[in-house]
């Protein structure tokens, strides 16, 4: 049987970049399990920032750029609705979390993000990146010497066959 596109989504979903033409591809994400607000909202050209601090375990210093924003944001030290809501705090739309550390034994892998068990919950969507792409997304970012991308999230995958998904170069799916 050959692997359809409704194979690759299983509830996934999945966001463009439109700039900086370096990362100009299409990128699957992992939707929090439990908690925040679906990706259901069609955005397009909304700029993806790195938070500062990268694992956003406290309040983000760069929320003059996150506001109306997705934070990118690290994995690690802290549970993914605490993140979640630093970006919220600082204006942001939405948050993806990535694993950065290529050593990790997640790193190839996509993480279910639960909610911590605490009272609190957050408005906006959260999803996890894999790690090999969003440790690509951030290098290339700081190589450019940019802040952000900017991207179409969600995209609709529907009807568009696997062949004609535009991955990144250095995933196979």
């Amino acid at each position: 049987m050959p692997v359809t596109t409704q194979d690759i989504i299983a509830g996934d979903v999945f966001f463009e970049i439109i700039s900086p033409q370096d990362l100009e591809y299409t990128y699957r994400l992992r939707p929090a399990k439990d908690f925040g607000a679906s990706f259901n909202q069609k955005l397009e050209g909304v700029p993806l920032v790195l938070a500062d601090p990268p694992e956003a375990c406290q309040p983000l210093r760069n929320g003059r750029e996150m506001h109306g924003s997705i934070a990118l944001m690290d994995r690690g030290e802290c549970s993914f609705l605490t993140k979640t809501l630093h970006a919220e705090a600082a204006g942001a739309i939405g948050a993806i979390i990535t694993e950065y550390n290529s050593k990790s034994p997640e790193f190839e892998l996509y993480i279910e993000m639960i909610h911590d068990k605490t009272n609190r919950d957050t408005k906006i969507p959260a999803g996890f990146l894999l790690g090999k792409n969003g440790m690509i997304i951030r290098s290339t970012l700081l190589r450019l010497k940019r802040f952000h991308a900017l991207i179409n999230i969600p995209v609709n995958l529907t009807f568009t066959p696997p062949s004609k998904i535009n991955h990144p170069p250095w995933l196979g799916w």
